[in-house]
Order: structure tokens, then C-alpha cells, then sequence
């Protein structure tokens, strides 16, 4: 958790100096050491024990310095001058999404706004529109970027939720009277977005299992403390439940709070049809409990197979477990390679080099080096010169590391009337080819529907990456016609995208579920900008998983000798 911490303030320093114009460089640095930090698997105290911070990309002296002064102190006192310099409610304000450094200098400058309450003022009079370089449109997407915001204080991501909740397990699962521990809830159904995290407990110790979780280092304040059920918020600000559960009624206790509430509804009318009682207890026939110590116990005992968590939406999922229909969802053993994936060329933190050795020592066959196309600038995209150079940099790399097939490939921008950033005698010359949107996207439905479609047309785009453009917390999904990009899909045989960056994991499961119904291939990729970031697979696969994927339906699960590029 220490890790998103400096993040956070790295990526508040930029903010602020880029608010007070300071050089571009040195913004740009600490943005991309806010990435590199939150993306490392490591706690980064074990990086500052053994003095190799360095090793982190964009790590020199003055922030190993600052990261050691956040470590040690719990503060960073040059972030606390910097926030002298400006109003304080000019932070809050650039949480907006579509409010940059910029405009937020602007609307303090020009209109004397200061905190989030004075904007949304602002802008519902008509006052932001007025200023010079502002539109109407200006002020609709200010009052949607406030809307997304406000719905983002209510959720997390899936990381930062799972990396608060392995946290918190990994403290408490030391002591000797924990016999089980695992998170419930959403969490534990892996869904997109998470509100808050309920970890069970199985101890004949509750006492003491009450008093270390109230009292470890992450707990900002306690909010309930008792026997059975203790509640926190962290420094962070995420509420933590846990509750300790006798072993004999441990499995009722889970299956109860992993939910969803819909699927424990489906399966209380179950067991009423059989003569049971179900309770977050065990199943009970007249009184006496009949099952409840493990969930296998508990389905088992409903005449069912055990559902695994991811599907417990109350989809079709128990009718297909009583017909004996369940799906073999794909697991992370399937997983064959990453076909997107960044690097230096482009706007990415480690070296092809660096990719290749993560991607091998995760068993991988092949990995798809996918850098940006010439269009997009702003992510250092690469010129069909730049392009001759990273080739022969894969061709000398692929002599060298034999164990795996490394793809020469480019994300390529599909442009405002569905075009590709790099003419075909260029792409008939990689590997792999991802078409992508990374503008206009307020453009109609219609319009955004047939850039992707002419994309899919080209007979050397494989794959469409990110396909709505989500950005959780920061971005709505734009509107395309889905189905209709589905049938282009099939008659051009081009597979969608689950990208795995947690603020991302487009297309959703709501999606990946109406796309394998249409037939339509997906492929599971990390868009991974840093080689540690190849990890993130898991909660795209956590995605395909709840929308009901096997291994049959996603590309990569391919060997390289059957991936169809």
C-alpha cells in the first residue's frame, strides 16, 4: 500500500507543477515514477532496505531520495511547500476528469474557483462557458467528469482493492489462531469495481484476531470494534470488514458474503424446494444443520456442483449447474502469451529486453511487442524509420532468447474516419497488427461504430484493442454499436480485446458475454507498459472468467503454431 502512496503523491507534485508552469521534463518524470512505483509487485520499503531503488525505471537520486524521506517520515516536505503555492482546493479540483493543470488555472485565475463546490456552481450558471477558449461542451463534460468522480469515491478498481485486502491478509494470516482467511464479497467475484472488503476469518481466538486487525499500520480509524465483526477505514480511506466465523459454519459464512445477494437469493429458494433452511449458518433440515463447514459441502448439498465465485451473478449459473452445464472457464495456465504489450520505443518503462525475460519466466511462448503508431505523438509514437530500427532490434534479441517468439507488432490508431496510421505495405510487415481509438471520442454512435468496423476491414487489423475506451474514474465508456461491430467482427474474422489494466478491463464482462455468444474470438492482453506489468493478466482473465470464457473462445490461449496472425 506504500507503493500507491508515493504514487499518489508523485502524481499530485506533477499537478501542481504544472500548474505553476514549471518545466515539462521534470512533469513528465514524475509521472512516469508514479507509474513505475504503483506498478511493481514489491513493496517498495524492501527496494529501500536493500539501497535499490535505482533499479526502479526513472528512479535517480532526487526521488530515491523522496521516496526515502516518504518512507521514513510518512510525509514528503517538499509536496507541502509545493501545496503553500496554491489554493487547496485546486487538488480536488483536478480529480475531474477532463480537467487538466491548465483549465484548473484557469478557472482559479479568470472565475476564482477554489474547491469542487465553487465549480459545479460555476458551471451549472453558465459562467465556465464564457471564458475565452471555453464551450458549451466545455461545461457538459465538466459536469459528467464531476458525476464520474463522485461515483468513484463510492468504488475502487480491482487492485487497488486486492492489494489492500492481501495487505491486510498477509498481516493477519501470521497468527497461529487463524485457521483460514480469505476475502468475500465482490472481491472475491472479481467484479470490475469494488465498494468495500469483507474478509472471513476461521478462529477459536476471535479476541485476538480483533485486536491485532484494529491495530496494524495501514488502520486510519476504527469504526466498530467487537467479537465477531470489526470494521476500519484505512489511510486510504477504504473500509475493511472482518468478521471471525466458528469452522463448523465457516463455508455458509463465505458462501453468504461472497454473494451476490441475487444468487443467494436463487439458491435459498432451492433449498425451501428440498425442505432446507439456508442462513449464513449452514443449511438446516428441522433444526439440525446438515451442512456448512466448506461450500463444496453447501452446493453439494443443494443437489449442486460448486460454482466458483466469478460466476455467482445469478446469470443462468444454477440452472446450469442442476443440468450439469457449467463452463471449464479459462484459467491462467491457458494463457500462451501477450500480444499487447510496450516498451521503451514508445511510451512505455522497460526495455524489449526486460519484457522478454518477464514474459519467459512466466512460461510464455510468445509476446507482442505492440509499441504506438506515428499519429499519436503524445505517447511517443514511431515513425517507419523508428520502426526499421525496433525490428532489428527484435531480430538481434530473437537470436539470443530462442525460448520465445517475440512479435513485431504496433498499437495503430484508427483515426477520425476509421483509417490506419500506417499504410498497409507497413503493416503487412509485422507480426501482429491492433487497431485502437485514442481520440474523438464524442463523436456520434454511428460514427464511432463504423471507424471500428472500417478498422476490422483491413485485412492486416487482428485485433481490436480496448474496444469502448473506458477509463474507470476517469472516463465513461463512449457509445459504439456493439453488436453491429460484433457481425463486422465475424464476417472479417478480427478478435476483441480484454485489456487488463484494472482501470480499463474493456470490453467488461456484460460484453465478453454477448460477444461469445455472437462467436466472436477475444484475446486477453495487458497493454502493459512496464515488463512487472505482465502480472496484470489475471484480472483480465478474472473478466473472461465472469463472463463465462473457456479456453476455446480466447486467442491466446493458442499455441504459437495455431495463433491465426
Amino acid at each position: 500500500m506504500k507503493n500507491q502512496e508515493i504514487a499518489n503523491i508523485f502524481r499530485q507534485i506533477a499537478e501542481i507543477l504544472e500548474i505553476k508552469g514549471e518545466n515539462p521534463f521534470r512533469i513528465r518524470a514524475y509521472e512516469r515514477a508514479a507509474l513505475n512505483i504503483e506498478s511493481i509487485p514489491e513493496d517498495i520499503e524492501v527496494f529501500v532496505k536493500q539501497d535499490r531503488l535505482k533499479s526502479i525505471p526513472g528512479i535517480g537520486k532526487d526521488l530515491e531520495e523522496k521516496i526515502k524521506e516518504i518512507v521514513t517520515e510518512g510525509r514528503l516536505k517538499y509536496l507541502e511547500e509545493l501545496k503553500k503555492a496554491i489554493p487547496e482546493g485546486l487538488i480536488d479540483i483536478l480529480k475531474v476528469p477532463g480537467v487538466g493543470p491548465k483549465t484548473a488555472k484557469v478557472l482559479y485565475e479568470r472565475l476564482g474557483v477554489r474547491d469542487l463546490v465553487m465549480l459545479e456552481r460555476m458551471v451549472h450558471a453558465g459562467r465556465v462557458s464564457k471564458l475565452p477558449g471555453m464551450k458549451k461542451k466545455t461545461e457538459e463534460n465538466i459536469i459528467r467528469g464531476i458525476e464520474i468522480l463522485k461515483r468513484g469515491h463510492d468504488r475502487m478498481d480491482l487492485k487497488t482493492a486486492m492489494d489492500a485486502a492481501d495487505s491486510f491478509v498477509g498481516r493477519l494470516k501470521r497468527l497461529k489462531e487463524v485457521k483460514k482467511i480469505i476475502p468475500a464479497g465482490s472481491l472475491r467475484r472479481m467484479k470490475d469495481t469494488v465498494r468495500d472488503i469483507d474478509i472471513l476469518v476461521s478462529s477459536g481466538s476471535p479476541k485476538k484476531i480483533m485486536g491485532k486487525f484494529t491495530t496494524l499500520p495501514d488502520v486510519r480509524e476504527v469504526l466498530a470494534k467487537g467479537l465477531t465483526k470489526s470494521s476500519i477505514l484505512t489511510k486510504d480511506g477504504i473500509h475493511v470488514d472482518v468478521r471471525v466465523i466458528e469452522d463448523a459454519s465457516y463455508g455458509a459464512a463465505l458462501m453468504y458474503f461472497t454473494g451476490s445477494k441475487a444468487h443467494n437469493i436463487k439458491l435459498r429458494q432451492l433449498a425451501i424446494k428440498k425442505g432446507f433452511k439456508l442462513s449464513e449458518y449452514g443449511i438446516f433440515k428441522k433444526n439440525k444443520k446438515v451442512a456448512g463447514k466448506t461450500e463444496k459441502e453447501m452446493y453439494r448439498t443443494l443437489g449442486l456442483p460448486y460454482i466458483v465465485p466469478e460466476l455467482r451473478e445469478d446469470r443462468g449459473e444454477v440452472e446450469a449447474a442442476r443440468g450439469n452445464m457449467l463452463p471449464r472457464l479459462v484459467e491462467p495456465g491457458d494463457i500462451k502469451g501477450d500480444l499487447h504489450v510496450h516498451s521503451t520505443w514508445s511510451d512505455g518503462g522497460s526495455s524489449i529486453e526486460e519484457v522478454v525475460k518477464k514474459a519467459m519466466g512466466m512460461g510464455y511462448e510468445y509476446i507482442g511487442i505492440t509499441d504506438h503508431s506515428q499519429g499519436l505523438k503524445i505517447a511517443g509514437g514511431l515513425s517507419k524509420e523508428e520502426l526499421k530500427l525496433k525490428k532489428k532490434e527484435i531480430d538481434r534479441l530473437s537470436k539470443k532468447y530462442k525460448g520465445i517468439k517475440i512479435l513485431f507488432g504496433a498499437e495503430v490508431d484508427i483515426d477520425s474516419d476509421g483509417g490506419l496510421d500506417y499504410p498497409d505495405d507497413i503493416l503487412n510487415q509485422m507480426d501482429v497488427v491492433i487497431g485502437a481509438i485514442h481520440s474523438g471520442f464524442k463523436q456520434s454512435r454511428e460514427r464511432l461504430t463504423a471507424r471500428i468496423i472500417k478498422a476490422c476491414q483491413n485485412k492486416y487489423v487482428r485485433i481490436i484493442a480496448h474496444p469502448t475506451g473506458r477509463l474507470w474514474g476517469a472516463r465513461d465508456p463512449y457509445e459504439i454499436d456493439l453488436e453491429e461491430v460484433l457481425k463486422a467482427c465475424m464476417d472479417t474474422d478480427t478478435a476483441l480485446e480484454i485489456n487488463s489494466f484494472p482501470q480499463r478491463l474493456d470490453l467488461n464482462d456484460i460484453n465478453c458475454r454477448m460477444a461469445k455468444d455472437f462467436g466472436v474470438k477475444m484475446v486477453i492482453n495487458t497493454d502493459a507498459h512496464l515488463a512487472e506489468q505482465l502480472e496484470m493478466m489475471r484480472f483480465g482473465i478474472a473478466c473472461a472468467r465472469r463472463a463465462w470464457l473457456e479456453k476455446k473462445d480466447i486467442l491466446n490461449t493458442l499455441s504459437l503454431e495455431k495463433l491465426p496472425l
